[in-house]
């Protein structure tokens, strides 16, 4: 669609699986032509991750979403100079190699300005372009745990856990994104120059670690596991029904916190006076959760949810999937776009967000077909001659 917000601006993707792409996908979510490079025959290795239906990722469906795929083999040197034609005329090179490998194919930032002076570089990697990790691996579940998040998450008394999703990559992908849309702010509107957004897995998941770094600083307090508790929030904790089930209640506020306490019957914690602000009842945190969990397990989850709702405590369930897609108000807020894999076979992905009243963005496309796009890019785009692509087909580069 032309109307989207992103419309013109065009993105070379380079790389695979998630940080990169998720940032590519996010972009092209709202218009941008997004111009995937995938290896050929194989492409990138998230078409045959997780859930496959009919030969395909059904996670790829929304990651490829808007994005002209076309092969090039980046290892040999006719192909590594095609991608430098391609970044010629691009906004932005996304990529997420390992640091040093664009600049052994001769497209280092100083080598792709030369013949593009406004180009803009977002390059994602583990550590980021410098430093003494920075040709280290760095996969997403190790950044986490060096960013500080896999040490406060689980319970104090069991060993460190993940979240389930690959949260470390999904992250450094919107940090690419917004660091993309910066530097084209500062181009395009402030008369700037082309720049590199140099991303780092573990940077993005320590710039989500609050308040800890000052902390431990001036403190020394390292912040802990706690379970389904937060540390120094009281109270807010995901407490037992009767009926097996869970609610999350989050009490913190001081005026939502008598709330809370009168309607599960306990004026005496409302009025108690050292519990009138947050400070006061983290020092009784154990006597505010045991009483919140001595009534809940006298109520089924719908019970103590109308109770809450009626006390305007915030409050909900712990959703799975199967609860997601029948819950109201996702559906009421468009929260599943509903889109064809081929001719009478459609499926549900998540939709694009976040919501923009003027020009949201949307799903022109699925995750296609890989090379789906090569002549529309090589022949057209690109202007290379029929002959000149059929001998990259003839040699193995496309």
């Amino acid at each position: 669609m032309t109307n989207r917000p992103l419309s013109g601006l065009k993105v070379l993707e380079m790389g695979q699986l998630l940080a990169g792409p998720f940032c590519g996908a996010m972009l092209a979510g709202f218009g941008a032509e997004v111009i995937k490079i995938e290896k050929p025959k194989t492409g990138d290795p998230l078409r045959n991750w997780r859930k496959i239906y009919k030969g395909t990722s059904l996670w790829w469906l929304s990651m490829g979403r808007n994005k002209k795929s076309i092969t090039l083999d980046l290892n040999k040197p006719k192909g590594q100079q095609i991608a430098k034609r391609l970044a010629a005329k691009v906004d932005i090179l996304l990529e997420n190699f390992k640091p040093g490998t664009l600049e052994k194919w001769g497209m280092g930032y100083e080598q792709l300005k030369a013949v593009n002076p406004g180009i803009i570089m977002v390059r994602v990697s583990g550590w980021g372009q410098t430093g003494p990790y920075a040709s280290r691996p760095g996969y997403a579940n190790v950044c986490e745990g060096v960013g500080g998040l896999r040490y406060t998450t689980g319970y104090p008394d069991r060993p460190p856990v993940r979240t389930g999703t690959s949260i470390g990559d999904t992250l450094a992908g919107l940090h690419a994104a917004l660091g993309a849309l910066i530097a084209v702010y500062h181009r395009d509107v402030k008369g700037g120059s082309g720049q590199v957004v140099d991303v780092a897995i573990y940077e993005a998941v320590f710039n989500m670690m609050e308040s800890m770094l000052a902390e431990y600083d001036k403190l020394g307090f390292v912040r802990e596991r706690t379970g389904a508790k937060l540390d120094g929030i009281v109270p807010t904790s995901t407490y037992p029904t009767k009926d097996g089930k869970f609610i999350i209640i989050g009490g913190n506020g001081d005026s939502i916190y008598r709330r809370l306490m009168y309607a599960i019957g306990r004026p005496d914690l409302a009025e108690h006076p050292e519990m009138q602000n947050n400070a006061g009842r983290v020092k009784h945190e154990a006597e505010i959760d045991e009483a919140i969990t001595q009534w809940t397990l006298t109520q089924t989850y719908e019970e103590a949810y109308a109770k809450m709702i009626e006390a305007e405590v915030p409050c909900g369930p712990v959703y799975s999937i199967a609860d997601i897609v029948k819950d109201p108000q996702y559906n009421a807020r468009g929260m599943f776009e509903t889109v064809e894999i081929e001719p009478g076979d459609a499926v549900k992905i998540p939709a694009v967000v976040p919501f923009l009243s003027e020009t949201p963005g949307g799903t022109d496309w699925i995750g296609p077909k890989l090379g789906e796009h090569n002549e529309e890019i090589y022949l057209e785009f690109l202007g290379l001659t029929k002959d000149e692509y059929e001998d990259l087909i003839a040699e193995g580069v496309i």
